[in-house]
C-alpha cells in the first residue's frame, strides 16, 4: 500500500467492513455453513485480493456484500456487513439499491448470465455512462478492438473474453467507491488481463475507489493487491500484506496453494503439485481446523480444536499478518522448501518422424464468418488466414494467442465444427475428439454420467456387462468412483465435470485430442490435477494433443511445441522452451511480458 493510501485509510470511513459474518444456506433440506466468522475491512483506496479454491466461499461473500444472496437458498446471516456506511444485511431494499447504483461496481464470474441477452452490449454500457462517445472510449479502455462495431453486438455474438470486458466496462462506468471483481480475468488472455488489472489500479489511483479482487490465481492478486485474504471452508485462514502472504506464508493451506500454482519455471517432466483431496466429513471440518484432513502437519489437536484467528507477525509497515493455525510459523514455512518429486509424465522420446504420416496436416487454411450488424449491415470476419500446420503422431502442440486470434476456431475446424472456406485439413485414422472450455455446458444436464459415457460406446455395440465394465474403467482412470455414474453433471464440481469430459472423449481413444482452454476456470490445484491427467492419458494412449490456452505457463508444460497465433495467422512455431526462452516474434515477446508472477521476496 502506498503512503498516500495508508494515510487516507487511517482518516476515512472503510469502503467495506465485515464483522463476525456467518452465512448458512439451505437447499433440499440440507443446511450448509458457507461462511464462518469472517472479519475483514477494506480500507479506502485499498485493493484486497481474496483467494482460495472453488467452494471456499469467495463468491458467497461477494453476494452477501452486495445484498444479492439467492432467496431460494434461504440465507441465514449473523454478523454485519457495511458498504459505504450502509448496512447490507439489515438495510431496506431501497437503501441497498441505492448503494448498488452509486457506490458498488460488480464484475461477475460468468458474464453471459449477467448481461441482458436481448440488448446490444453498447446500450447496456450506455445505460451507465449516459454518453455513447464515453461508451466507446470505455470499451477501448478495457481492450475491446473495433468498439464501434462491437457495441452493436448482442452478448451471444461475442467470445467469453469479450463478454467479460463488457462486464468490466459496465462495472467501472459509474466510478463506484467499491468494485467487487469476482474472477474478472478467468476468460482473458494475458495481455487483456494486464489491461484490466491496470484499469482497476487506475480507478483506485485516480478516482479513489477500493477493490475486492476475487481470484484463484495468486499471481493475478500479486499484481495489484495491497493485502491478500486466503479463504478456506468459509473462514479466513490467512490475511496480510501481499508480499508477506506470498513470500512468507504462515498457514499450510497458503503454502499448498503456492506449491500448486504454475509458472514459466515449473519443471516440465514431473507431475504437477496438487493439494491432498478432502477426506473429512462436514461435521469433522466444522469441529476443528477445517484444513486438518489435507494438512501434512496435522496433529490430533487440529481435528478437535479450532485455532484462533490472530496475529502471527507484524510486517515492516506495521500491518498485522493474521492466521488461524496451531503450528509454529517456522514449521509451516519448511513446506514451501520441499522439492517436487515423481516420475516423468512425458513420453520417453521426443515425438516426430518425417517418414510417418502426420496426425494433423493443414494447408493454406482460410475460414471466414459473416457477422450481422443491424438489420442491413453485414461484415465478414477473416478468422483464419492461410494457416499451414503439421502435427506428428504422439506430439503435443500448444496454441497460444489473444482472444480473437483464431485459436479456438482452428480447433473447431479440425473437429469439423466450423467451416473451411478454402484450403485443406487432414486427420489421421481415428479422428479427433474435443474437450471444451466449459465442461458444464458440453455435458447434457438431464442425463446421468453413466448415460453420457455409455452414449460414446454405442458404435462398439457392446453388451450391457461389457458396457458397464468400460464405464467403470473410464471413471477409475480419472480418479472417480463408480457411484458417480448415477449422478448428473450439475451435482459435480467444475473439476469433476472437466474430468468426465476427458473420460468421454478418450473412452474410444481418438488419434487427436483437442483441448480448448480446459483449465482456465479452475483453481490452481484442480487445474494441476486435470493437466496431470491429460499428460498421463497422452502417454498411456499415445494420442496427439492440441492444447489451446491463453496461459503461457500451461502452454510450456503441455506442449512439445508452441504455436503463436494473432489475427488468424501463425507468427511463431518452435519447441516449447525455445519459444519461451528465446522468442523471435515481437508479438510473442509482448505476450511473455504480460505474464503475471508473484515476484521475488522483498
Amino acid at each position: 500500500m502506498t503512503d498516500t493510501t495508508a494515510e487516507h485509510a487511517g482518516t476515512a470511513r472503510a469502503a467495506a467492513s465485515i464483522k463476525g459474518l456467518t452465512l448458512v444456506l439451505e437447499r433440499d433440506g440440507l443446511r450448509s455453513e458457507v461462511l464462518r466468522g469472517i472479519d475483514l475491512e477494506i480500507r479506502p483506496r485499498e485493493i484486497v485480493g481474496l483467494v482460495g479454491e472453488s467452494g471456499s466461499g469467495k463468491s458467497a461473500l461477494a453476494l452477501a456484500m452486495i445484498g444479492l444472496l439467492p432467496a431460494a437458498a434461504r440465507p441465514q446471516i449473523d454478523g454485519t456487513i457495511h458498504v459505504a456506511g450502509v448496512d447490507m444485511v439489515h438495510g431496506t431494499k431501497e437503501a441497498l439499491r441505492a448503494v448498488r447504483r452509486t457506490e458498488l461496481g460488480v464484475i461477475f464470474q460468468d458474464p453471459m448470465t449477467s448481461l441482458n441477452p436481448t440488448m446490444r452490449v453498447g446500450r447496456q454500457i450506455t445505460e451507465m455512462t449516459g454518453n455513447p462517445d464515453e461508451t466507446i472510449g470505455l470499451m477501448s479502455a478495457v481492450g475491446i478492438r473495433d468498439p464501434e462495431l462491437r457495441l452493436r453486438a448482442y452478448p451471444h455474438e461475442l467470445s467469453g473474453g469479450l463478454r467479460q470486458r463488457i462486464m468490466a466496462a459496465i462495472a467501472v462506468a459509474g466510478r463506484p467507491s467499491l468494485i467487487i471483481a469476482d474472477e474478472p480475468t478467468t476468460a482473458l488472455d494475458v495481455t487483456v488481463q494486464a489491461q484490466l488489472l491496470d484499469l482497476l489500479r487506475k480507478l483506485r489511483d485516480e478516482f479513489g475507489c477500493s477493490v475486492m479482487l476475487i481470484t484463484h490465481d495468486l499471481a493475478v492478486a500479486a499484481q495489484i493487491a495491497d493485502r491478500i485474504a486466503v479463504l478456506y471452508a468459509g473462514r479466513i485462514a490467512e490475511l496480510g500484506p501481499v508480499g508477506e502472504v506470498l513470500h512468507r506464508p504462515t498457514h499450510p493451506y497458503t503454502v499448498g496453494l503456492l506449491r500448486s500454482r504454475l509458472s514459466l519455471e515449473t519443471p516440465r517432466g514431473l507431475p504437477l503439485q496438487t493439494l491432498q483431496p478432502e477426506t473429512a466429513s462436514i461435521t469433522e471440518r466444522m469441529r476443528g481446523c477445517a484444513y486438518h484432513s489435507r494438512c501434512p502437519l496435522a496433529v490430533e489437536r487440529c481435528a478437535v480444536e479450532q485455532p484462533p484467528f490472530e496475529a502471527a507477525e507484524t510486517s515492516s509497515s506495521g500491518t498485522p499478518h493474521l492466521r488461524a493455525c496451531w503450528h509454529p510459523v517456522a514449521k509451516v514455512r519448511t513446506l514451501a522448501c520441499e522439492s517436487p518429486s515423481g516420475s516423468s509424465v512425458l513420453p520417453a522420446q521426443r515425438p516426430g518422424n518425417a517418414a510417418v504420416e502426420p496426425a494433423v496436416r493443414i494447408e493454406n487454411l482460410h475460414t471466414r464468418f459473416v457477422l450481422k450488424s443491424g438489420s442491413r449491415k453485414r461484415q465478414e470476419v477473416h478468422a483464419l488466414r492461410g494457416v499451414d500446420l503439421t502435427v506428428s503422431p504422439g506430439e503435443a502442440l500448444s496454441i497460444v494467442g489473444e482472444s480473437g486470434s483464431g485459436k479456438s476456431t482452428l480447433l473447431r475446424v479440425i473437429a469439423g465444427l466450423a467451416p473451411v472456406t478454402s484450403g485443406s485439413v487432414r486427420i489421421a485414422k481415428g479422428g479427433a475428439q474435443m474437450v471444451f472450455q466449459d465442461a458444464g455446458s458440453s455435458l447434457t444436464p438431464w442425463l446421468t454420467i453413466g448415460e453420457l459415457l455409455r452414449e460414446r460406446l454405442l458404435p462398439l455395440r457392446l453388451n450391457a456387462a461389457e458396457t458397464r465394465k468400460r464405464v467403470e474403467a473410464a471413471l477409475s482412470s480419472i480418479g472417480l468412483p463408480a457411484s458417480v455414474a448415477n449422478v448428473r453433471p450439475t451435482e459435480l464440481s467444475g473439476g469433476q465435470r472437466q474430468r468426465i469430459a476427458l473420460a468421454r472423449a478418450t473412452m474410444i481413444a481418438p488419434a487427436v485430442l483437442l483441448c480448448d482452454e480446459p483449465t482456465s476456470a479452475l483453481d490452481a490445484s484442480l487445474a494441476a490435477s486435470v493437466l496431470n491427467l491429460i499428460r498421463e492419458m497422452r502417454r498411456n494412449l499415445m494420442m496427439t494433443v492440441l492444447f489451446v490456452t491463453h496461459d503461457l505457463s500451461v502452454a510450456r508444460l503441455m506442449g512439445d511445441r508452441i504455436v503463436v497465433m494473432t489475427q488468424g495467422e501463425i507468427v511463431e512455431d518452435g519447441m516449447s522452451n525455445d519459444v519461451i526462452e528465446r522468442p523471435q516474434h515481437p508479438y510473442t515477446r509482448a505476450l511473455l511480458a504480460s505474464v503475471p508472477s508473484i515476484g521475488v521476496p522483498a
